[in-house]
């Protein structure tokens, strides 16, 4: 756990280094989201950047990740904070979540759509599982901070694939489909909160 978490904190520097405070993006999306109320799930666990955020302020939630080892990363660093008992992780799909339909008040997705090569079916679920009265915060990365992590990624020899979509697209179906958008923006990324439309 102790290993795990020192991981954690050189990954966050790391990104301090290219100019990426992960600990502030995470706190400007929160203070966007606010007021939070009701059921709460994040879709895309990751490595729990926003997950340890989330429960550091208080809240009982929801997290699902399709990657096991992912979510295991998180856990631990939510459990070395003894935070554990705040957050229910599942495996799941973000294209088939296990969740009946307006289940939740607030859905999160952080940094997740960019990983996927058509972010629709996955619009579709969020929505499917918020409630009419919730809304859906969506934040990725815009393309100052797609090449901010590129390069991040290469000074490590790897690569960092992308989706050719970006979040204006899924803000765009999501309007399409008469939902009302409230959008926001810090330099490396964007941020979408959409409310159901009135029935």
């Amino acid at each position: 756990m102790v290993e795990n978490h020192k991981k954690y904190r050189e990954r966050i520097e790391l990104y301090k280094r290219f100019g990426y405070d992960v600990e502030r993006e995470r706190e400007f999306i929160l203070d966007k989201s606010c007021p939070l109320y009701g059921d709460i799930l994040e879709v895309g666990t990751g490595k729990g950047y926003f997950t340890l955020a989330l429960a550091k302020e208080g809240y009982r939630f929801t997290s699902v990740d399709i990657s096991a080892e992912e979510q295991k990363f998180a856990r631990l660093n939510i459990e070395y904070y003894g935070l554990g008992e705040k957050v229910n992780f599942q495996i799941a799909d973000a294209e088939h979540l296990p969740f009946q339909d307006r289940q939740f008040d607030i859905v999160f997705c952080v940094n997740m759509f960019h990983h996927l090569e058509d972010p629709f079916p996955a619009g579709d679920e969020l929505a499917r599982v918020t409630s009419f009265e919730g809304k859906v915060v969506l934040s990725d990365f815009n393309r100052e901070g797609l090449k901010l992590v590129d390069e991040i990624h290469r000074s490590e020899g790897r690569r960092h694939p992308a989706s050719r979509f970006d979040l204006n697209h899924t803000a765009a179906y999501l309007a399409g489909k008469g939902f009302r958008l409230e959008k926001y923006a810090t330099k490396f990324q964007d941020l979408i909160i959409a409310f159901h439309p009135i029935i």
